[in-house]
């Protein structure tokens, strides 16, 4: 847990560095150490604030200022997280040498259904969506992530739970190297958004086809389709096991964030 605490800030730190403002002179906490807190409460602590702030004052002599004035300091850095994601998430597909990814989706559910109508996060049936895996109804959001064929990763995107894989892929603003392969489950299957990427971005989108499709694929790439398949369901199911079964959270932008630094530090400990 040390180790990975000291590379998780240095990594926040050197980032911080590059055209970013320094912290004031009275601040406790600079903030790399806020981010650095906000990672290891996701990674060891199942996104529990308070138990992190305690481990890393006493091995790290951090100092904290109060709940309070932590929580709005940490909710102010949201927009630098999602960039220092972006960063990493960049090096990793210069990496990945094999240019070959992979797209799927997990849901986080916000609460249990029978206590929808006392949800006080969530007032919409938008957030009511399906888990078909689990043959069960779940409500709150529904997250897509790109990951390398090594489960790094890469990209994600949030919406709400109702949404179809396809609907919210067609949202996304896919940003993969030219000549990039990206397997997919035939939830995504749009014939006329695999031209466009083919044509446009140079990006093969690869899809399992349905029984029915009128495209069917070439024995062989049908082969190396299902066996990609296969693959993305390992690597999704251990993301969905990373994240703790309730999130706690008193506003829905909490949330949120969390379900980030989850992914964030999901990928950190891949990657490190």
């Amino acid at each position: 847990m040390e180790d990975f605490t000291i590379a998780i800030y240095c990594f926040v730190d050197d980032y911080l560095k590059v055209g970013h403002p320094k912290a004031g002179a009275r601040r406790k906490l600079n903030d790399a150490q806020v981010i650095a807190t906000a990672l290891v409460a996701a990674r060891y602590f199942s996104g529990n604030f308070a138990r992190s702030k305690a481990y890393l004052k006493e091995v790290h002599q951090f100092d904290f200022p109060d709940k309070s004035n932590f929580n709005r300091h940490l909710h102010r850095l949201s927009p630098t997280i999602s960039s220092l994601f972006l960063a990493l998430g960049q090096t990793l597909k210069a990496l990945n040498v094999s240019s070959q990814y992979m797209i799927d989706s997990f849901p986080v559910a916000v609460c249990r259904n029978i206590r929808i109508e006392r949800c006080k996060l969530l007032r919409h049936k938008a957030y009511r969506g399906k888990n078909v895996s689990k043959r069960e109804y779940f409500y709150g959001f529904k997250v897509q992530v790109i990951t390398t064929l090594e489960g790094l990763p890469v990209q994600y995107f949030i919406c709400a739970g109702s949404y179809h894989d396809i609907t919210a892929f067609q949202s996304m603003d896919i940003d993969l190297p030219t000549g990039s392969e990206l397997y997919a489950d035939s939830a995504y299957t749009d014939y006329k958004l695999e031209g466009y990427y083919k044509e446009l971005e140079q990006i093969h989108l690869l899809v399992v086809r349905k029984s029915n499709s009128k495209r069917p694929d070439h024995p062989a790439m049908d082969f190396i389709k299902k066996a990609m398949r296969k693959r993305i369901e390992t690597t999704f199911s251990e993301i969905a096991a990373f994240l703790p079964s309730k999130i706690h959270a008193v506003t829905i932008q909490g949330f949120l964030l969390k379900v980030v630094l989850f992914i964030f530090a999901f990928a950190l400990d891949k990657s490190l």
